[in-house]
């Protein structure tokens, strides 16, 4: 029994800090059969999606996100925009109730203050920024300030003869409201949130926009799209927007604020006479070239190497939704969690890798805490009842030595033998799902269509969880062994134990 008690897992909350690109997705809820809030965790875990932004602040779903370390934005909904701005002490209260009392088990990065306001409901833009800054005010007396932003999405629609992106400004019948959030954004460091969607420029332009320039499709440069005052050639209509937003801040005497993105997608299924190109192809063919886009850190024309981070449009279809078909297929996934299509993301990363076929792979993270890694390694050959004799000296997987290859080919071994189930390729954020088969020479991994041996010796066992604990001293028991011996000495140890049981 001590060798069991050894072998548990050590439980550490993993919290990623917002440095660089990063795509989040946003989840709506506007569905007839809404997955439980620990089911949508499972599937944000199994995808390795770090950053989220929800359209409410739904305490269960907080509940369920905390120690996680996926970084989230809370939403004030419109209709609560009018108490909020109206009142500096129900703005407290909201940030006591909604982010104070989740903080930091939960990791709430922003607050997105209602939704495309000044498009979408004029007569209340006079009590936006009233809103954003009594919510910062709260923020600061309750010291999360520095932890979290507060900005507002906009509708790209505010931005006014947006190509070439040079000449674009904001509809300045807004300015008045515009300019002050612009300043405020300025002196808090905070993004200006803005939704962009190719597919609606797309569609409202009468074949103006060709169909591959909206997709991200490479394009001949004769057909690129070039801004005649700054001589910038634009590839595609997401970056062109992005520039315009920024070129309309300058005009206002704004550049300093970044851009994120908070929406952006493209529907999988529409009325085949009325939206045509809603369709999977163009859903993956836009979503797979946005990810790697932004992942690449490409930056856009005008600011080249500069990220954008972005958030898809969305997790699950939202099958309640009103309007046209195209409106309710946007999702990633059913609400069932099984992917809508699948994503062609090969070599762009450990991200949104919704092929549930045996093309998708569960490996260690890159970067991961070798102690944890060393501690999931050990759960996944013992508890987990992984097959790792094939890790031993001299088998086919035995290099390279480490505990990241290691760790690897246990997860694998686990995720494929247990199904490929949304929650078993986690154990406790070391592990990442990616679609890149992470086989070498004779070494095979489980779903690359070749075999090393049993890799389950029976599917008993479940995924640790992120409550699991284990004695801190496994992370020095491979000093005086290789790690090939030790794995050895562990399955013989594992037998031995199993015989007295």
């Amino acid at each position: 029994m001590a060798v069991l008690l050894f072998l548990l897992l050590l439980s550490v909350s993993v919290v990623n800090a917002d440095e660089g690109a990063y795509i989040g997705v946003n989840i709506g809820t506007v569905l007839s059969a809404m997955p439980s809030p620990t089911q949508v965790v499972a599937l944000l875990k199994s995808q390795n999606i770090r950053h989220v932004r929800l359209y409410d602040a739904d305490a269960s779903l907080l509940a369920a996100l905390a120690n996680t370390g996926i970084r989230v934005i809370i939403s004030v909904p419109n209709e609560q925009l009018l108490a909020i701005g109206s009142s500096n002490a129900t703005a407290a209260a909201w940030v006591s109730r909604n982010v104070a009392a989740h903080f930091p088990a939960v990791n709430i990065s922003a607050i997105a203050v209602g939704s495309e306001v000044l498009t979408s409901m004029p007569n209340a833009a006079p009590l936006l920024l009233p809103a954003i800054r009594f919510l910062q005010s709260a923020l600061i007396a309750s010291n999360l300030d520095k932890f979290v932003k507060v900005s507002t999405p906009h509708s790209s629609s505010i931005i006014l003869d947006s190509f070439p992106p040079s000449q674009a400004f904001f509809n300045r019948s807004l300015n008045p409201v515009l300019s002050p959030l612009l300043r405020f954004l300025q002196s808090t460091s905070s993004p200006l949130f803005l939704n962009v969607y190719p597919y609606y420029e797309y569609m409202q332009s009468n074949g103006v926009i060709p169909l591959d320039y909206a997709l991200f499709r490479p394009l001949p440069p004769n057909k690129e799209a070039v801004d005649t005052n700054t001589l910038l050639h634009y590839t595609n209509v997401f970056d062109a927007l992005v520039d315009a937003a920024y070129f309309a801040m300058a005009y206002l005497n704004v550049t300093n604020v970044p851009v994120v993105v908070l929406e952006s997608g493209w529907p999988h299924k529409g009325d085949p006479s009325t939206e045509p190109d809603a369709t999977t192809e163009n859903a993956d063919t836009f979503n797979s070239n946005l990810i790697r886009h932004v992942l690449n850190s490409t930056g856009t024309p005008k600011h080249p190497g500069i990220p954008v981070p972005t958030y898809i449009y969305e997790l699950y279809d939202e099958d309640q939704r009103p309007g046209s078909l195209s409106e309710k297929s946007w999702g990633l996934f059913d609400s069932t969690g099984l992917p809508a299509y699948t994503l062609h993301l090969a070599g762009s990363g450990l991200l949104l890798a919704n092929d549930t076929t045996n093309q998708t792979f569960c490996v260690a993270r890159e970067g991961a805490d070798p102690k944890m890694l060393q501690a999931a390694l050990d759960w996944a050959c013992g508890p987990g009842k992984v097959n790792c004799s094939v890790l031993m000296q001299g088998q086919a997987c035995s290099e390279p030595d480490d505990v990241q290859a290691h760790a690897s080919y246990a997860f694998n071994a686990y995720y494929h033998g247990m199904g490929m189930g949304s929650s078993t390729c986690y154990f406790s954020g070391v592990a990442a799902i990616t679609t890149t088969d992470p086989s070498h020479d004779t070494c095979r991994f489980a779903g690359s269509g070749g075999k090393n041996g049993t890799y389950l010796l029976n599917n008993t066992a479940l995924a640790p969880s992120a409550n699991s604990t284990a004695d801190q001293s496994s992370s020095t028991r491979t000093t005086v062994f290789t790690r090939a011996a030790f794995l050895q000495v562990l399955v013989l140890l594992m037998s031995a134990t199993l015989q007295l049981l």
